[in-house]
């Protein structure tokens, strides 16, 4: 075999592969959806739609109803979301552009670390550090100054939707800061210099040059901390409260439909029960899906590509 046909066999070769392991992918996404649907089909029958608007859920009784963990869910993340991205694109912004160049590796370093912390232990620190500051001291403050809003209403108990919500918001901060930091650093050097060539101030290239030119990676960054923040287990468990309970404030305890799968699973003993947790990690596989979906076809819109 001479050199130009082993060229040709390396580059059908390779490209197989990468085609193979992309159809892998999707075989094992499909795959997923399968036997959730199958396995969720007792609760389906009985319940139908009022599955994802019923807030009952009453094991003894067998009626279960997905609307509480499906609220919990969207706010905790809702939450996270709200505090991670200004707090991510501040520190991307800092290590890219203002830090000393001493301080930018073993900073960002040190970012990069929290995404290697495991969730039980922020799920731990949450309970035994976050969740008493949060009732003796931050709770209290927001009551006294917001308590007309329904949002800070309730008992100041340190367990609920807002501390659920800062814990995602710890975790996540990583994976959006890091990614955003990189988008920052990709920004070409010579638009920069231009901006400041013509006067621009430090604000004003951010805001002109950096974050429009990376404006498609930030909003990817942002979806990745999002996906993660739906999804997560052990650390909301231990700080949301696990209470099936409806409330406009977020200082009230809660439920996300992980956390429900991580308490309730192991002791669900009824073909109900059991497909009714099952169609739960359906919802939320659906809810996750749908989300970046929609996100994916936001930043092609946004980028004038054709869907």
């Amino acid at each position: 075999m001479n050199q130009t046909n082993r060229k040709v066999w390396g580059d059908l070769l390779f490209r197989g592969l990468t085609a193979l392991f992309a159809a892998g992918i999707a075989v094992i996404f499909f795959a997923m959806i399968v036997v959730l649907w199958q396995q969720s089909q007792p609760s389906i029958h009985k319940f139908g739609f009022s599955f994802l608007t019923n807030a009952d859920w009453n094991p003894v009784l067998e009626k279960f109803g997905a609307l509480i963990p499906i609220v919990g869910t969207l706010t905790s993340t809702a939450l996270a979301l709200l505090f991670a991205i200004p707090l991510s694109l501040g520190i991307a912004l800092f290590l890219a552009e203002l830090a000393p160049a001493w301080l930018r590796a073993p900073f960002g370093t040190a970012i990069e670390l929290l995404a290697a912390i495991p969730s039980i232990v922020y799920g731990m620190w949450g309970l035994f550090v976050l969740s008493p500051l949060m009732a003796d001291h931050v709770q209290p403050w927001l009551k006294a100054h917001f308590g007309f809003l329904p949002f800070f209403d309730g008992p100041c108990m340190g367990i609920g939707m807002l501390t659920a919500g800062l814990v995602l918001t710890l975790m996540i901060i990583p994976f959006i800061a890091s990614v955003t930091r990189d988008i920052f650093l990709m920004v070409p050097q010579s638009l920069k210099e231009a901006a400041y060539g013509m006067g621009g101030t430090t604000w004003e290239v951010v805001r002109d040059i950096m974050i429009p030119y990376g404006k498609k990676g930030i909003a990817g960054a942002v979806f990745l901390g999002m996906g993660r923040a739906l999804g997560e287990t052990m650390a909301v468990t231990f700080v949301i409260g696990n209470a099936y309970h409806l409330s406009w404030s977020i200082f009230a305890p809660g439920n996300s439909i992980a956390s429900t799968l991580a308490n309730e699973f192991t002791e669900a003993d009824g073909v109900v029960y059991l497909s009714s947790l099952i169609e739960l990690g359906l919802v939320l596989f659906l809810i996750t899906f749908t989300v970046l979906g929609l996100a994916q076809l936001w930043l092609r819109r946004s980028q004038g590509v054709k869907k």
